[in-house]
């Protein structure tokens, strides 16, 4: 039986989603947790990698166990077995061809930037505290992002990826109160990425580039003309898309 798993976490303490050989990951510490509590080794499969230090306000991942499962006894049991930064939303019953990563079928991530010394903030948010920064520029210049699929000038350059090409439905700055949050949605993305737009867009907002700039540099799909990667620490993934027949057995929440 084939299981998803809804969840959220800090990544703070975490080098990343995914099991490294030699660092704690967010993966290591689920798959220890459930093989713990169910008694037979786990493995589980993220919707998707994020980054050391990045956070998740929402993260799917899938497990297969040979026995059916009381949902909700596991989520109590989960999350009193977790450390206070990964908590379980809820915990349900999928058909045994569903995948938390290939069926995907967008995913939206938020980079916060707070633009005031904020101690709250400290490990959500990157602290910029140069202002004046001209956000409507930086929104002209992310409406870009949606007429192009290349995006080999925004992705680290040591990949094993097959293709830079991906589909941007979304990419816009918001001011809430004291902070600056960009929101970008697509079917996929490249290492990296969004924290090399985010850092290429506030150039915009600086004046250091121009709106034909930062267009000419995903034109020319050269990592090192664009600008540098912002702090992980600001970074949200926020939302995963899926099938309706695959959350059919997903209880309805309130968005957090």
């Amino acid at each position: 039986m084939r299981y998803f798993i809804e969840l959220f976490y800090h990544g703070k303490n975490y080098h990343g989603w995914q099991l490294q050989p030699n660092a704690k990951s967010i993966q290591e510490v689920l798959e220890n947790s459930l093989s713990l509590l169910l008694g037979t080794p786990i493995s589980v499969v993220g919707c998707g990698r994020t980054d050391a230090g990045v956070h998740a306000s929402q993260f799917f991942l899938h497990f297969d166990v040979e026995k059916k499962l009381d949902e909700d006894q596991l989520k109590f049991k989960l999350n009193a077995f977790l450390p206070n930064d990964i908590a379980i939303i809820q915990i349900f019953l999928v058909n045994k061809d569903a995948h938390a990563r290939f069926d995907a079928t967008y995913r939206s991530y938020a980079y916060r930037i707070s633009l005031v010394k904020d101690p709250f903030l400290v490990d959500t948010s990157w602290q910029v505290r140069q202002g004046n920064l001209d956000i409507t520029k930086m929104n002209e210049a992310a409406k870009l992002l949606m007429e192009y699929k290349n995006f080999k000038c925004f992705s680290r350059s040591k990949t094993d990826v097959k293709t830079y090409n991906c589909t941007v439905s979304q990419a816009v700055w918001k001011k809430e109160n004291n902070l600056l949050v960009f929101c970008i949605t697509a079917n996929r993305f490249l290492r990296n990425m969004v924290r090399a737009i985010v850092g290429t867009l506030l150039e915009v907002g600086k004046s250091n580039m121009s709106i034909e700039d930062f267009r000419s540099i995903i034109e020319g799909q050269d990592r090192t003309k664009a600008g540098a990667s912002v702090k992980a620490k600001g970074l949200f993934l926020t939302e995963i898309g899926y099938p309706d027949e695959i959350l059919i057995n997903r209880n309805v929440r309130t968005k957090r």
